[in-house]
């Protein structure tokens, strides 16, 4: 197919060429269509760029009321939807640009001196992130509160601790709920520390070498809210690592939310029987009228590698650009504009798919019995009686097949047998064998002990609401 050649209209730099693009060459390299989110930020940018050209006399007290006030009525034409959005202007920054010169005429052109768009757009993009992280965070903490009141009405359920995948130990189900508190916990404290990382101003790096005009960085740094400045004009536009170092946190809060999807989606089959989930979270089947499917954690899974394939995106984007900005670097903005979405929507469904969440105890407990959960309590019995370690293990070793061939559980065979192991055995091992009892010898911090579990959950909520808000 032949390329057409109608040309696009004239840039704002068409006076050094003697041909316009191609429309196909301009469809091709425009960016507005994704990078139009980014108007707010490139306003408040703009207006706090132009309120220190003022300060160091490029522009006019009058000039400056004619930005403020053209660039409030783009403001509202973009929020009510009335903006008319040009690929022909390429992406936000000119489209903005000439809507203010429209309005308000020569003061609008002044607006761009001592800036590029290389040094606006990473701010434009520092500005987005560091309000996507507060949102996020706020998020994490939504989520982290409901696994908290699930894990306190469930404090004393007790549920298989699985290693392999196989029958490890017995557990409170409110303990394996914290387990994940503890991840969301790190994945927000990651973010946070992303975020001093990413608000660091990069304006007034110009195009890659500064600006001989004599601006204040710091005033802009401040009136935008950002702890500093960048120190290095050619790193402060080139670089995307701050991105790059979200996109990883990204990864990991979403592999963690997978991990537990995973779980949801076993427990909630039949095998399994540990939970239900509630029907507006779950789907049916278009031919099996029985069926109830688990899409959320299963689209929760899914869309993990979706964010994982963005960091490695941007990783590979950034990997051989030498100093300073390229053009490579507008394809930054797609994958980390859908990792921060996904982020947004996937924790926001989590959290409400757990308020949904019954929890079938007594299958939990039944499978608890299953497996020889207390053998591990045996051998630690027998340890504390006098019995080396090695020896107690090989002893419950022995038990343990003998039970498994009469299809008994331990805490079923009577004493003459279990004496058979070891004479150290008596009466009280009953009172080890039972989960119950399991549970409760494992009272330290960290343990799956009710009262220990239950002090975690106080610990947790104190944590939650020391958090700015």
């Amino acid at each position: 197919m032949q390329e057409k050649h109608d040309s696009a209209p004239p840039g704002l730099w068409s006076e050094r060429f003697a041909e316009p693009v191609t429309e196909r060459v301009a469809r091709f390299t425009a960016s507005v269509e994704f990078d139009k989110r980014l108007a707010p930020f490139d306003i408040r940018g703009s207006l706090a760029h132009a309120r220190m050209l003022h300060a160091i006399g490029i522009v006019s007290a009058s000039e400056l009321a004619a930005i403020e006030q053209g660039m409030r009525r783009i403001e509202s034409e973009i929020e009510r939807g009335e903006f008319a959005w040009s690929i022909a202007d390429e992406d936000v920054h000119l489209n903005i640009e000439k809507r203010l010169t429209a309005l308000i005429g020569d003061a609008g052109k002044k607006l761009h001196t001592a800036r590029s768009r290389n040094d606006q757009v990473a701010t434009d993009i520092r500005l987005y992130l560091r309000a996507a992280i507060d949102d996020i965070r706020a998020l994490i903490s939504a989520l982290q509160s409901r696994l908290l009141d699930l894990a306190e009405h469930h404090v004393d359920v007790i549920m298989p601790g699985f290693t392999h995948l196989q029958v490890a130990q017995p557990v409170s189900f409110g303990h394996h709920l914290l387990a994940y508190f503890e991840m969301l916990k790190r994945d927000s404290e990651r973010l946070t520390d992303c975020r001093k990382r990413v608000n660091q101003l990069p304006l007034g790096a110009a195009a890659l070498a500064g600006t001989s005009y004599p601006i204040d960085r710091s005033r802009v740094a401040t009136e935008l809210g950002f702890d500093g400045v960048c120190e290095n004009s050619l790193d402060a536009v080139s670089d995307r690592d701050f991105a790059i170092e979200f996109c990883a946190c990204a990864a990991l809060l979403m592999t963690h939310l997978s991990r537990f999807s995973e779980e949801l989606i076993l427990w909630m089959n039949p095998r399994f029987g540990f939970i239900e989930l509630a029907d507006r979270h779950c789907t049916g089947s278009s031919i099996m009228p029985q069926k109830k499917n688990p899409d959320v954690p299963e689209l929760v899974r899914g869309k993990t590698g979706r964010v994982n394939g963005h960091l490695v995106a941007l990783l590979t984007l950034m990997k051989a650009q030498p100093l300073a900005y390229n053009k490579d670097n507008q394809e930054d903005k797609e994958p980390l504009f859908d990792a921060v979405d996904t982020l947004q929507a996937t924790l926001a469904v989590f959290a409400d798919m757990l308020s949904g969440l019954r929890v079938n105890a007594d299958a939990m407990r039944a499978a608890a019995r299953e497996g020889y959960a207390t053998a591990t309590d045996l051998a630690d019995y027998l340890v504390k009686k006098g019995l080396p370690f090695r020896d107690a293990h090989a002893a419950v070793a022995k038990a343990v097949r003998v039970a498994a061939e009469s299809r008994h559980d331990l805490s079923d065979l009577p004493l003459n047998q279990l004496k058979q192991f070891s004479a150290l055995i008596e009466n009280d091992v009953y009172a080890v064998l039972t989960l119950e009892g399991s549970l409760t010898s494992r009272d330290h911090i960290g343990g799956t002990a009710p009262n220990r579990v239950r002090a975690a959950i106080i610990k947790a909520r104190a944590s939650l609401d020391s958090l700015p808000r």
